[in-house]
């Protein structure tokens, strides 16, 4: 495991690139043993979770239910081998369980369950984390925890209107703990979100509901880095993060493609996927 070797204070770029291209190819892996699985948008936020678990977020591998622990939230549930591949690789249980995905018995299922060691809230139905993520960051406050709350969420699930009920309690309340990531590929099951529902202007929206707003490089380390470390230290209010990505990233005839949403590689993809990520 490259990640529990490091301290967060000394990471470099250099290293979240290493432990991004691990993830990425144990995506690639985990999803073609299964013969199933949500690759595209795995492979999108993996720059997002990388930065979180290695640079970010204040976390105990070994202490999953540490009570000062920042949590993250996964809303879009079924791009579940980001968080287990990222949760592997920081130490919360061996690499070797990713072979089991989706099987019968197995820790990690098709969507994230909290009985995975780091798992903080069960999912499947879209719509849901920023509501979780709203309720955990008011429970921190009232224990006078200093611990923050990372949701991350699929652009496709803003659709609900559960998204924007929960986003207007956030600013309500001022969770000024409460950071929001939205992963925002463009590609929503098996087709482009603007087909689905215009979401635009979609900044402007998060704005009139009381937040923070930052549009960034989804896939930069260095402007992660930067618009994390800014939404921790506001005064007041939640910030929102709208991460420009390409769904599939890493693997050019997965990326931008609306098939691998949902669609497994095979044998012959594994092995170009593979090789892509190695000589990236």
């Amino acid at each position: 495991m490259i990640g529990t070797k490091l301290n967060q204070n000394n990471i470099t770029i250099n290293n979240l690139t290493e432990i991004s291209k691990k993830i990425r190819k144990n995506i690639i892996k985990m999803t073609h043993t299964a013969g199933s699985g949500h690759p595209g948008g795995a492979l999108s936020s993996v720059e997002i979770l990388t930065t979180l678990y290695f640079k970010i977020m204040n976390h105990k591998p070994i202490d999953p239910k540490w009570t000062e622990r920042d949590k993250f939230i996964l809303s879009k549930a079924h791009a579940c081998p980001v968080l287990y591949a990222t949760l592997a690789e920081a130490g919360y249980f061996p690499e070797s369980e990713l072979k089991t995905f989706r099987q019968i018995n197995s820790r990690i299922q098709g969507h994230s369950h909290i009985k995975t060691p780091g798992v903080e809230m069960s999912g499947g139905s879209l719509g849901q984390g920023l509501s979780f993520g709203v309720g955990t960051a008011i429970a921190s406050k009232l224990d006078n925890l200093k611990s923050n709350t990372y949701v991350l969420l699929g652009d496709g699930e803003c659709d609900e209107g559960q998204i924007w009920e929960a986003a207007m309690s956030a600013s309500h309340h001022k969770l000024n703990n409460l950071i929001a990531i939205v992963d925002r590929n463009k590609i929503q099951n098996d087709r482009f979100t603007d087909e689905v529902m215009s979401l635009e202007p979609f900044e402007d929206k998060w704005k009139s509901f009381g937040w923070n707003t930052s549009k960034i490089n989804g896939h930069s380390f260095a402007e992660l880095i930067d618009s994390f470390n800014l939404a921790k230290n506001q005064s007041e209010n939640p910030t929102v993060l709208i991460a420009d990505t390409v769904k599939g990233k890493g693997v050019s005839f997965m990326e931008n493609n609306p098939a691998f949403h949902g669609k497994s590689p095979d044998d012959k993809e594994l092995l170009l996927a593979l090789k892509e990520i190695d000589d990236a």
